[in-house]
């Protein structure tokens, strides 16, 4: 069965990166029927590499300047001709075989409303590789059952996007979890194709990092996301921790040991992962990475415990604005673990 398929992504001054993501896509085994690029109003080169990619791609790029995410994602599903769209992000390069895999359902006759892919770290220092293993689970970690997609990698028919609204222009951060749980609940549950893969590289500085999590976390107030995540974070932070020190200090010393203990425990995941992920990688950059971890965690949460309240004070704010009660026409309560990225 011929299936017609376009690949959106939106780009705002890109000029590092994009090229890489425009040979992996001159790559796929499944080459895309179209390729949509919205382009936020980039000035730092990035539409000159587009422009060159022009006669080796079948590239349509529109200007959207000033659109969020969704904004753009949605302009470029317009923009396009194909009932099955694959939705990736700048920042990523994508493994030869994605789209292949992304679309097979579909072309096999299938007939899922979604298809869920998946992405691994790039990562390029020892500190991408410590924030890798400290924020990104691999994929032995995914329940597809309940998995929702981040949409540097997944695919949907028309249909789909038109029955759940597209993706919600009002979220700057956190849209693709909430067109996830629309999807799911008003119209099916994701195929799940985990060799569908993207490569991401993780942020390279400490202040990109704590800005990325914070604004994921100002994205989950405003879409009211996460409650009981985030209120044990703030009870473990505020509450649990200066209590088990203060006991370290006035009541016992055992109770420093039931500190590291916790301290340990919430860092094994990171650590096991780092096991996987750094085979390549000397001894001393492991260590070093492992060393990172619980720093990156706890900045990590602090990030988030600072970005929350801000979404929810927005959420008040717009509290009458119909947007912001996305769940109002679901027929009932939707859950899932977030794309790809630990909570």
């Amino acid at each position: 069965m011929s299936t017609r398929v376009a690949v959106i992504l939106t780009v705002l001054n890109e000029a590092p990166s994009i090229a890489s993501l425009l040979d992996s896509l001159i790559g796929q085994t499944r080459p895309p029927d179209e390729i949509v690029v919205a382009d936020g109003g980039s000035t730092d080169g990035t539409l000159e590499i587009l422009a060159r990619y022009t006669q080796r791609l079948p590239l349509k790029i529109i200007s959207v300047p000033g659109a969020n995410i969704s904004e753009g994602r949605n302009a470029a599903v317009e923009a396009s001709d194909a009932d099955i769209i694959a939705s990736t992000d700048a920042g990523v390069r994508l493994s030869p075989s994605w789209l292949e895999h992304l679309v097979a359902p579909w072309e096999r006759g299938e007939n899922p409303p979604a298809v869920a892919g998946f992405f691994l770290p790039d990562p390029r220092t020892t500190f991408e590789l410590a924030l890798a293993v400290t924020t990104l689970p691999l994929l032995e970690e995914i329940d597809p059952a309940r998995f929702l997609p981040s949409s540097r990698s997944v695919a949907f028919t028309r249909a789909t996007w038109e029955r759940v609204g597209g993706y919600p222009e009002w979220l700057d951060y956190s849209e693709d979890i909430v067109f996830d749980l629309r999807v799911r609940a008003l119209v099916g549950e994701f195929s799940w194709a985990p060799k569908a893969v993207v490569f991401f590289r993780p942020r390279p500085t400490l202040r990109a990092f704590f800005r990325q999590y914070r604004n994921y976390a100002f994205g989950d107030g405003q879409a009211d996301l996460w409650r009981v995540r985030h209120a044990i974070r703030y009870g473990t932070y505020l509450v649990a921790f200066p209590l088990l020190l203060l006991g370290g200090l006035l009541v016992h010393p055992v109770v420093w040991l039931v500190l590291l203990l916790g301290a340990v425990a919430y860092c094994r995941r990171p650590w096991w992962r780092l096991g996987r992920l750094g085979q390549e990688v000397g001894r001393a950059q492991r260590l070093k990475a492992a060393l990172w971890v619980p720093f990156l965690r706890a900045v990590g949460d602090v990030a988030k415990m600072i970005g929350y309240p801000q979404g929810l004070w927005w959420r008040y704010r717009h509290r009458h604005d119909a947007c912001v009660h996305w769940r109002a026409d679901l027929p009932h309560r939707v859950s899932g673990s977030s794309g790809g990225k630990i909570v």
